[in-house]
């Protein structure tokens, strides 16, 4: 695998991107909701009016700036302009708690924030005095409140600028070393405290030269930036999107992306894999309405069975069924992403196998990724040339791997950080004497260099019987069902696994109907005796392919659909084990209740 580019520092792919003369460089949507387009010459034009604001105001080399954001034009600006000038952006979940964000905040030592609504600004400016924070920007001005600076007014005169380039402000630029630090990123706290995962341009950089391997992108292509931007996913993968002028259609609101999706025509996807199995359970759902089309998804889907691998291949098959089912099916599904994407990619968090087998058979090839934030991020990637369905991908070349006695992989290269943020313990213990990074993961390499990750060190389950079982394979293939949402296995210490069923509330309450279940409640839905049954059918089916240590011995269908706003999901929609345990700490307790008498394993 040999790079695609020679970035040192991002500020060198902020240079790319000014020296473009791309007049649709982004899009945004307007309060009409029209898509208006940003010039790259707007880009670098309000990067450096951002920037001389910084400076005005004291910012210097390795100051950190908090970033408070949804995905917008101004994030990218934020962004640029802070790494132009040496400073650090500390970017922050606007979900967050504004007891949260202050001990972020505080932590990085910020002066400076950029929030983008006042909601933002509300919730900081509740807890400023817990920061050292000096300066508050925010980017909607309409009703500007007291104490926020207007985005708009350091913004004022940038575009009249037209092309012309500062040679002082460009001198700053490329002043930027590898070495200098880009950002500090907070891990989203899925078993502990949040750190702050230091990142230099040079981990950064590395990643962007290796990553987009065999991908092909081109300024003919269009990407939806709606993963939070927060999360260095989404951030890697708008870098890669600038590097090659494919044009970024920015979506500040979940909600918002089907329409977006209709309206941009994305060629290029890329999405939690929650997002792939919401799109698929809702394609069952819709099918599961008339008998008619549920027979005929059920078809297709065979049909594609039978041809999946030639579709993973990246080729289209030659057989007459297939191109029936795939003007009937196929077709549809893809249009559920607005009918032009040519890549799909999921990451964030792990592709069930189940689910990459569905949309292969559906005529769609899922190139699934791996990496963490620690190591900017990529770390193994499927890409149209080198792939194998249910691995992570093949390492990166500029990487080096290698397997501890317990499974756990450790990897070391240019793109893995050096250490957390004002974290001298935490750094003794997450590299070995080798300097290789304890990733956390339980992995293995196939015989032809394919990395295949199990699951979460952390989060494997040691029943009382000395058995190890992974919950996050056994999980998505519990997701798979149309009427379950999420899932949390338990059952760490005790005789027998137990699982946590979250329903989909539409599909369920859609089901309900249909059977002449009444139902004044959810938590009443979920204790009726046929909808138990129900579930009981969706988990013996699953404990069917797992070995009999593994299987789900007991379930709990829960009255509540987890999600980010609740608490249950980080952001990139992983289970917060230590809070979904903590919740139904009751439920979990009545499960075991007579384990002592109870059949174990």
């Amino acid at each position: 695998m040999t790079p695609i580019g020679s970035l040192t520092t991002i500020n060198d792919l902020f240079r790319r991107v000014a020296a473009a003369a791309n007049p649709r460089a982004v899009l945004w949507q307007d309060e009409f909701g029209q898509w208006q387009p940003i010039s790259s010459d707007q880009i670098y034009q309000r990067a450096r009016a951002l920037a001389e604001a910084f400076l005005s105001w004291g910012a210097q080399k390795g100051d950190r700036i908090a970033l408070i954001s949804e995905n917008r034009w101004e994030w990218a600006v934020t962004d640029f302009a802070t790494l132009a000038i040496g400073a650090v952006d500390v970017p922050i979940y606007p979900t967050l708690t504004g007891e949260q964000v202050a001990a972020l905040v505080a932590d990085a030592g910020c002066r400076i924030a950029v929030v983008s609504t006042r909601q933002q600004f509300d919730k900081l400016n509740a807890v400023r005095g817990q920061t050292q924070l000096e300066r508050i920007l925010i980017m909607d001005s309409a009703a500007l409140p007291e104490g926020a600076i207007a985005f708009s007014a350091v913004m004022a005169g940038a575009d009249d600028r037209g092309s012309e380039h500062d040679p002082v402000f460009d001198a700053l630029v490329r002043a930027v070393e590898p070495k200098d630090l880009a950002t500090l990123i907070y891990t989203s706290g899925t078993t502990g405290e949040p750190k702050g995962v230091a990142l230099t341009h040079a981990n950064m950089a590395a990643n962007q030269n290796y990553a987009p391997v065999d991908f092909n992108f081109t300024p003919a292509d269009a990407l939806i930036s709606f993963l939070p931007l927060s999360h260095v996913t989404a951030r890697a993968l708008d870098y890669i999107m600038y590097t090659f002028g494919v044009q970024v259609a920015y979506c500040s609101q979940f909600d918002k992306l089907p329409q977006a999706m209709r309206e941009i025509r994305p060629t290029v996807f890329v999405g939690v894999p929650r997002v792939f199995e919401k799109i698929r359970q809702e394609v069952e759902r819709r099918a599961a309405l008339s008998p008619v089309k549920k027979r005929l998804l059920v078809w297709a889907v065979g049909v594609g069975a039978s041809h999946r691998d030639t579709v993973y291949d990246g080729r289209r098959p030659s057989s007459l069924m297939w191109k029936l089912a795939d003007k009937l099916v196929y077709s549809k599904v893809r249009e559920a992403f607005g009918g032009r994407v040519r890549i799909f990619v999921p990451g964030g968090a792990p592709l069930g196998l189940d689910t990459a087998k569905w949309f292969a058979s559906v005529g769609i090839a899922l190139w699934e990724g791996y990496g963490l934030t620690e190591t900017s991020p990529v770390i193994a990637l499927n890409t149209p040339l080198i792939h194998r369905m249910g691995a992570a991908g093949m390492p990166l070349s500029n990487l080096e791997l290698k397997l501890a006695a317990d499974g756990e992989l450790l990897v070391r290269g240019p793109s893995v950080f050096a250490g957390y943020w004002h974290k001298a313990a935490a750094n003794a213990e997450c590299f070995d004497e080798e300097g290789y990074f304890r990733t956390g993961d339980i992995g293995h390499l196939d015989a032809d260099g394919f990395l295949f990750i199990t699951d979460r060190k952390k989060e494997l389950l040691k029943t009382s019987g000395g058995k190890m079982v992974a919950p996050q394979p056994i999980e998505s293939k519990l997701k798979t069902s149309l009427l379950v949402a999420q899932v949390a296995l338990v059952g760490d210490r005790h005789k027998f696994i137990s699982a946590l069923l979250s329903p989909n509330f539409a599909a369920l309450e859609d089901w309900a109907r249909h059977h002449g279940i009444e139902a004044k409640s959810r938590a009443e839905l979920v204790a009726d005796s046929r909808v138990l049954a129900l579930y009981d059918e969706i988990v013996h089916e699953v404990n069917g392919s797992l070995a009999n240590f593994e299987t789900v011995k007991r379930f709990r269908v829960v009255a509540e659909e987890w999600s980010i706003e609740t608490g249950e999901l980080t952001p990139s929609m992983k289970l917060k084990r230590r809070v979904i345990t903590a919740q139904y700490a009751g439920v979990i307790a009545e499960l075991y209740a007579d384990e002592a008498t109870s059949r174990g394993e």
